[in-house]
């Protein structure tokens, strides 16, 4: 059992976390300061540095957070999924709730940015996207989709450029369609 401040703490940092992931799609990533941040988590900010040892570690671990919530929402879609053209349209049912413009895409927009600047987000971002990546190749492998590795990286590089393609064109034509022709050739 844990302590009354030991839980508090948890609960300090968990604010912290999500006031990152709300600041950064409104602000920016480099916009994002300890003060704003401690404002928005309604701390002070030698309270921010308590938890993190650094602003960029606070952020990435909000990016990380979102990221694997966001991917974990998908996996009771995919498990539902019979056939791998299933699993493109399960996919893109996933990415309909984004515009392009909300917040979810716009943090995810600006952390893709950071990481070209950030080997530890870009390291982390990377193990994350493969773990999911991993889970649409093991679909694929049991569907007898040939290289079920790099169809599923297009097909994830892919679905990653739709979303960011929302904030510009929201219109993206039938891509289902294009997605499923990847996925329904024969195995070799």
């Amino acid at each position: 059992m844990s302590s009354p401040a030991a839980i508090r703490g948890q609960e300090v940092r968990q604010r912290l976390l999500a006031a990152a992931a709300a600041l950064i799609p409104e602000r920016g990533w480099t916009a994002v300061s300890t003060r704003v941040l401690a404002e928005r988590a309604g701390v002070t900010s030698s309270v921010v540095h308590y938890h993190f040892r650094s602003l960029p570690e606070l952020l990435n671990e909000a990016v990380i957070s979102a990221m694997r919530g966001m991917l974990g929402e998908l996996d009771p879609i995919l498990d539902a999924s019979g056939t791998p053209a299933d699993t493109i349209d399960a996919l893109l049912a996933g990415l309909d709730g984004y515009s392009g413009t909300d917040p979810m895409t716009l943090l995810f927009t600006e952390a893709y940015l950071a990481a070209t600047r950030d080997d530890r987000l870009r390291a982390a971002m990377l193990d994350v996207i493969d773990e999911f990546r991993g889970q649409v190749a093991d679909r694929l492998r049991a569907a007898g989709i040939a290289e079920p590795e790099a169809t599923a990286a297009v097909v994830m590089a892919t679905l990653d450029g739709l979303m960011l393609h929302r904030s510009l064109a929201p219109e993206q034509g039938p891509v289902a369609a294009v997605l499923r022709r990847l996925v329904s050739g024969p195995a070799r």
